[in-house]
């Protein structure tokens, strides 16, 4: 059986991913990020303190609820900053530390660069590493190649929600 190198692959997917990403960020305004597609969407909210927070329960509503680009865009801060840092071995900000940036260029400009800090770990890696246990998203550790397959799929997704919010709320202006 030939196995082929999965580093490659994952790479690839990642880029691939982050080229629609591009399609869809730099397109977004303020309003769009904080445009409620329906009742009782789940959005971010700024605080007296400035820091805006996103709505969130300990234990996922079924149905879950729709979300704003902002949601979709502050969630993406916080998953993958906290995979960075995990892969890194660096300690991760508690999910309430994690706030929306504030603004459309804010939030692109963040995700740009967490984009690029993902970039650069991925060159630094061999195909051995694949197999390093990373307990990051999960509770208890698995190889770094399941948690970087899961980051292609968790960002597609969440590309992809942007892409539909931004074409719903671009349609009905």
């Amino acid at each position: 059986m030939v196995s082929a190198a999965r580093l490659p692959i994952l790479r690839r997917q990642f880029e691939l991913t982050w080229r629609l990403a591009v399609e869809h960020l730099p397109a977004l305004t303020d309003a769009m990020c904080l445009w409620r597609p329906a009742p009782g969407a789940w959005t971010v909210r700024q605080g007296d303190d400035g820091a805006w927070r996103p709505d969130w329960a300990d234990a996922e509503p079924s149905p879950a609820p729709p979300v704003t680009i902002a949601w979709l865009t502050w969630h993406m801060d916080w998953w993958w900053s906290g995979l960075i840092s995990a892969v890194r071995n660096e300690p991760q900000r508690p999910r309430e530390c994690v706030h929306w940036p504030g603004s459309a260029a804010l939030v692109i400009a963040r995700l740009d660069a967490l984009a690029a800090d993902w970039k650069r770990e991925l060159d630094r890696l061999a195909e051995p590493d694949l197999e390093s246990p990373l307990a990051y998203p999960w509770p208890a550790p698995r190889p770094l190649g399941d948690a970087l397959a899961w980051t292609n799929v968790e960002l597609t997704k969440n590309v992809a929600e942007i892409g539909m919010l931004r074409h719903i709320y671009q349609a009905q202006r």
